[in-house]
């Protein structure tokens, strides 16, 4: 896709010309943008979500592209950025990867036809509906003399609907990624900063979506272990609309403001939250039964639903294992442009958006 580097940077000897990352879930777009000080911190320099309505994107297909491309041109110019280089992610689930073992030493031509004929066999459509996209990871480990290669493979359409948001947007896209492979470059920081660097710890990461939430235990840059399941912060929505007669998208507003009668917490959000913990409990425990692990170092929590008041402390109460929410900008220095309450309000919902604008730096 080329790297998106402009004369200009180069003459002005910028190693990482500006890039944004861009998060579309299935609820709103998440825009983060970092730079780096010249000791290498990272400064989170902008960061700003616009909502989608219900039904705009279902299971990770954009069903209403013009009010999408909308929702995206209007957090740019809500977040003040003039970058115009974006990183945005596919969804896992509209990506088929595997790993694959070629013989070290091919050309990138031969590695190429290797590739696609690897792809042919396990594609359930044919290749040129497809991206195809792949990388070395390094030595095979089980065999001398071969490498490790991830192919990542997604259908065209779906790759041009988002290439498209951003174009619709005036943005410039140049690093396609896959969610969990964003989420999971940002959880890194977050793992790092434990004691002892978070070596061999086990870590269970609950990123609590719309609808979706996923279940990702992940030890010293591995994931061992990755599971959806379809309980999400959208169900407490609901159960607000329906209490209080408000419109979906009026719930969800006052959910994130907090604007609710007084009756909210014990009608409805102790419930929700005692629900959500037990259902934490039980994937943890799905975890455990079908693996040879029985326990976890640390539950993180992200995404928008982990700050429920109480959640973590629940969490902790069910399980036994210490669990904290998640904030990507942790450790970071913060720019002109950005409130710190903001920060400490929104921060577990930007675990994609935040690793994707970490590429900028890692490409």
């Amino acid at each position: 896709m080329g790297d998106g580097v402009s004369f200009l940077d180069t003459l002005l000897g910028r190693k990482h010309p500006p890039m944004i990352g861009l998060d579309i879930s299935s609820s709103s777009v998440k825009l983060v943008e970092l730079s780096q000080t010249t000791s290498g911190e990272y400064v989170l320099e902008r960061f700003a979500s616009e909502p989608f309505e219900k039904g705009w994107i279902v299971e990770g297909q954009i069903e209403k592209f013009d009010e999408v491309a909308e929702a995206v041109r209007k957090v740019v110019q809500k977040s003040g950025t003039k970058t115009k280089h974006v990183a945005m992610a596919m969804p896992q689930s509209a990506v088929i990867t595997k790993k694959i073992m070629l013989p070290a030493g091919l050309r990138e031509e031969e590695m190429e036809l290797q590739v696609e004929a690897e792809a042919n066999q396990y594609i359930p459509f044919s290749l040129d509906e497809v991206s195809l996209d792949f990388c070395v990871i390094g030595p095979s480990p089980t065999s001398m003399g071969d490498v490790e290669v991830l192919i990542a493979a997604s259908r065209k359409d779906r790759v041009q609907d988002r290439q498209g948001l951003a174009e619709a947007a005036g943005l410039k896209p140049v690093v396609l990624d896959i969610e969990s492979h964003a989420s999971r470059l940002a959880m890194s920081r977050v793992i790092h900063a434990l004691p002892n660097e978070g070596k061999d710890a086990l870590v269970a990461l609950f990123e609590i979506g719309a609808d979706v939430t996923s279940l990702k235990v992940l030890r010293d840059e591995e994931m061992l272990y990755d599971r959806d399941q379809a309980f999400g912060g959208s169900q407490l929505t609901q159960l607000i609309s329906r209490q209080y007669g408000f419109s979906f998208e009026e719930a969800e507003q006052k959910k994130l403001s907090g604007d609710l009668p007084e009756d909210y917490e014990s009608t409805i959000l102790n419930t929700f939250v005692d629900s959500l913990s037990q259902e934490i409990g039980r994937a943890l425990q799905y975890f455990f039964t079908s693996t040879p692990h029985h326990k976890v170092h640390y539950v993180m929590l992200a995404g928008g639903t982990a700050t429920l008041p109480g959640l973590k402390e629940r969490v902790t109460d069910l399980t036994g294992f210490a669990s904290m929410v998640v904030n990507p900008f942790d450790q970071m220095k913060l720019g002109s442009a950005v409130r710190e309450a903001k920060v400490r309000r929104e921060a577990p919902s930007y675990l994609t958006a935040c690793g994707l604008a970490m590429r900028r730096f890692t490409q």
